[in-house]
């Protein structure tokens, strides 16, 4: 079995930052793995560069679940998201290196395809109903079989979600967080009335999803899914923070709207209550922050038990590394929901070229061996990494709020 020799980190900012580890073995062969941490990147690269890599020279690259246990539990400090992401890495990396050895695409190595390609959603977005409806028209022109609509809240100055440009979707977007204002009040008059209109105007062949970003409380989020129910939305992603995972009992009692939770979720133990207490209809925790293929597999496999599907978060905060890794997973498990999809910047594709591709609403990771995708190296280098920070919110009164 080849031995790992030599791993590094790049860093990279083709329009956002983001973090690589790039992994040789003895007989030449590379592997990649994204190491992203929205607005943290550095930390996962020092980490990786200071603690990881080391440990992994001399290593059997084929020994991928055991050196993942060695990075999990030879770590007193372990799991969250800095830990997760940097073993993500590691992870995608050697599956990476199994495939193009095996000369297989990852998803083969998996269990094989359980399905012709993998149902995405985009991101249709205004400052007003109108504009949002006529982006969701464009994506359903676009073949798009699931929308995610969030449109501006009247009285707002900023609302998430929302952004000048209706494809390229990116909130770390300053050198220092900026302050936004958020009225959960508002924001739950106008929700119902974009559903109602996109219904009208989109008809029902068409997912409709919406992402409330953790901001309100257990009660104000049955009230919502209660006030969608006519619409039957696809889901309602992340309706109040889940470090109490027990809230989300109180949501259940109030709506039958499909509740989707777990994008910042870094271990099973995070979803572990809501899969087996079936609080929840999909998980979204992501390949690049829960650990890698190896324990995502491990998520999907409890969540099967529990008639819990996956919806894995897609945001360009995820390098084409971690989306192709994605796709993989997404094709091999029975379970699958649907995936994300924020199309990247051509900068960025130019950075990493990639198998996958998308048609008819649906992505497909290609059948290169490996994971399918590289990363130009000498294309990174001219895109140094520029510090950019996640915003933050503020309610009315000036105090805060989880953005």
């Amino acid at each position: 079995m080849p031995k790992i020799t030599a791993a590094k980190t790049i860093v990279t900012s083709p329009g956002r930052n983001f973090v690589t580890l790039k992994i040789e073995t003895e007989d030449g062969v590379t592997g990649i793995g994204d190491a992203t941490l929205n607005g943290r990147e550095l930390a996962v690269e020092s980490y990786l560069s200071e603690h990881v890599i080391p440990c992994l020279i001399g290593r059997e690259s084929h020994q991928i679940e055991d050196i993942w246990q060695y990075l999990y539990r030879g770590a007193y400090w372990r799991r969250g998201p800095v830990t997760m992401s940097a073993i993500a890495a590691v992870d995608m990396a050697l599956w990476d290196i199994k495939g193009k050895i095996a000369g297989l695409p990852v998803y083969q190595l998996l269990g094989g395809a359980c399905r012709t390609g993998v149902m995405v959603y985009g991101h249709a977005n205004g400052e007003t109903i109108d504009e949002t409806l006529a982006a969701a028209r464009d994506y359903q022109a676009l073949g798009y079989k699931a929308i995610r609509l969030q449109t501006g809240v009247p009285g707002m100055a900023g609302t998430y979600g929302v952004s000048k440009d209706k494809l390229f979707y990116e909130p770390a977007d300053s050198d220092l967080p900026k302050e936004t204002v958020w009225s959960s009040e508002k924001y739950m008059r106008v929700v119902p009335e974009l559903f109602g209109r996109a219904r009208e105007a989109l008809g029902w062949d068409v997912h409709l999803l919406h992402d409330i970003h953790h901001r309100l409380t257990p009660i104000e989020a049955g009230r919502l899914g209660k006030d969608l129910e006519p619409y039957r939305p696809f889901w309602m992603e992340d309706p109040t923070p889940a470090e109490n995972q027990a809230a989300f009992r109180l949501i259940r009692q109030h709506t039958t709207t499909p509740i989707a939770v777990g994008e910042i979720f870094s271990s099973i133990w995070d979803c572990k209550q809501l899969i087996e207490e079936q609080l929840v209809d999909y998980i979204r925790a992501t390949v690049v922050h829960a650990g890698g293929l190896t324990h995502l597999k491990k998520i999907a496999h409890l969540a099967e038990l529990y008639g819990v599907r996956t919806g894995c978060h897609g945001a360009t905060d995820l390098s084409p590394v971690a989306m192709a890794a994605a796709l993989h997973f997404d094709l091999s498990i029975p379970n699958f929901g649907v995936q994300e999809y924020m199309r990247h910047t051509a900068e960025t594709d130019a950075v990493f070229p990639h198998a996958y591709s998308f048609a008819d609403g649906m992505l497909h990771p290609g059948d290169a061996p490996g994971l399918g995708v590289e990363i130009d190296e000498a294309a990174a280098a001219r895109h140094p990494y520029r510090r950019a920070y996640l915003p933050v919110a503020r309610r009315e009164d000036g105090s805060m709020h989880d953005w």
